[in-house]
């Protein structure tokens, strides 16, 4: 049996603007108060699991652990059907420079490391996301949401953030960066995981 939202207000387990404020717009139409990890100085934890389920699930229950308050954590990223859906759950890893992450980088070396396989176009992608509800009491609930596209080149569009300007979702003409946030929170796979944890947990 699935566990009700009760609370007025929930902790988003993210130190990444651009998820919290994606977050902040899905959540806005419930009347729930978001605040950000970023914003209540939380320690990031060491996402340790190999699996997106298992590091959303770290922190999440770290978030809670440290406020007391409930907590939504995301764990996301790409998988490229011709690396063997890699970068996956390493997609921010890919993007790790010595002055913090570059995502331009990580795409870049997705796309070296496809034009080195030689890789057939179109090259299929797929946006994945598990979202990790958690309560202080230790239950949580978990959702996974998905879109599916192709890696395009090269790189299009200057809203969005991750790897949105290499991604084009199957049946549109664009990358998610050349969408409105509008457009995008509407298909993204955060959307879909989001609509799953709303008739799951706010319905």
């Amino acid at each position: 049996m699935s566990r009700k939202f009760e609370s007025d207000r929930i902790l988003i387990a993210t130190h990444n603007a651009g998820k919290l404020e994606e977050m902040r717009q899905l959540f806005a139409p419930l009347g729930i108060t978001v605040v950000g990890a970023a914003e209540l100085n939380l320690d990031e934890p060491e996402e340790t699991e190999d699996t997106f389920i298992g590091n959303a699930r770290i922190k999440a229950h770290a978030a809670v652990a440290a406020t007391g308050l409930p907590a939504l954590a995301d764990d996301s990223g790409i998988q490229v059907a011709a690396l063997d859906c890699a970068p996956g759950v390493y997609t921010a890893d890919w993007a790790e420079t010595p002055d913090g992450r570059d995502f331009v980088v990580a795409m870049r070396k997705t796309h070296d490391l496809l034009e080195k396989a030689n890789a057939p176009h179109p090259r299929a992608a797929r946006f994945c996301a598990t979202l990790v509800l958690a309560w202080p009491d230790g239950h949580d609930e978990v959702v996974e949401g998905f879109v599916d596209g192709t890696f395009v080149w090269p790189m299009r569009g200057q809203t969005g953030h991750g790897y949105d300007p290499i991604f084009q979702p199957l049946g549109e003409s664009r990358t998610f960066a050349e969408m409105s946030h509008e457009e995008k929170n509407a298909m993204s796979h955060r959307a879909d995981a989001f609509t799953k944890l709303l008739a799951q947990c706010f319905d």
